[in-house]
């Protein structure tokens, strides 16, 4: 079951047809722990036969985005790569190989963009990637109640220079993209599910690639308990899993290219760049 919030209101998603959801605060109604049960009440009501794509928005309301780095082997070569002149390509080995993860803030909700607005490249920057991740959707009780699909606009150059200037490097105005949906379900995703990037430039496909969460190292549920740490979140929050597809050193996103992600059973992330 989906959830989709709008311009209009709030919307399940079940086989194809849309419902209504009656409730009159977003931060509320996702932070709760029961919130499946508490959407799937909307289920008996009158279907709508669709839902106008320009009015989703954002699935995010006053929730702090927090991220986690270097979850997939590819991250973890890439970074060593990048930051290997400064010095700090050891810190990224020792990263994935440790028990504690790597966990940063990455965007408050105001930053972030949903379906079909830009995201943005740092104007400082001259190496700049999305990063495709499934995001996790945690109440305020710390417990995974839902997905969505995440853009971590990242600028490597800034990141490579030094690994302390990962802040300026993650986290700036329009730097996140999460949507279409929230994904809905007590259970954990297949390790199987499929995560796809796909960058146009001028109407063609200059990069793509895939991966699986069988290749995400950390567990999902692990991630939360460490961001839940001496933390409260009484809005909920959302925490994306890292990536596991990273272009090549001789990529950049440029303005006007268009990045789609697609992760199955939540749909397709789609945002032009700015």
């Amino acid at each position: 079951m989906k959830l989709y919030r709008t311009t209009t209101g709030f919307y399940a998603e079940q086989n194809g047809s849309f419902y209504s959801v009656e409730a009159s605060d977003w931060d509320q109604l996702i932070a709760s722990p029961d919130v499946y049960e508490r959407v799937k009440t909307a289920l008996s009501g009158k279907p709508l036969s669709s839902l106008d794509e320009s009015q989703i928005l954002a699935p995010v309301g006053n929730q702090e985005v927090w991220a986690a780095g270097v979850t997939y082997f590819r991250s973890r070569d890439a970074r060593i790569e990048e930051s290997k002149d400064a010095g700090g390509g050891t810190f990224y080995d020792r990263v994935y190989n440790a028990e504690r993860p790597e966990l940063f803030f990455k965007a408050t909700g105001r930053r972030v963009v949903g379906p079909y607005h830009p995201v943005r490249i740092r104007t400082d920057a001259t190496w700049s990637v999305p990063e495709p991740e499934l995001t996790l959707l945690i109440s305020s009780t710390g417990v995974i109640t839902g997905y969505t699909i995440g853009n971590d606009m990242s600028s490597r150059d800034i990141e490579g220079e030094n690994p302390l200037y990962l802040p300026q490097a993650k986290v700036y105005d329009g730097s996140c993209a999460l949507g279409p949906a929230l994904l809905l379900t007590p259970d954990p995703l297949p390790r199987i599910t499929s995560i796809q990037l796909h960058v146009d430039r001028n109407g063609s496909t200059i990069f793509s690639g895939a991966t699986t969460l069988a290749e995400l190292k950390r567990d999902p549920k692990l991630l939360a308990a460490y961001l839940f740490r001496d933390n409260t979140f009484p809005h909920g929050a959302f925490l994306m899993t890292g990536t596991g597809i990273v272009p090549g050193d001789d990529f950049t996103l440029s303005s006007g290219d268009v990045v789609r992600i697609t992760i199955d059973t939540i749909g397709t992330l789609e945002n032009p760049v700015a």
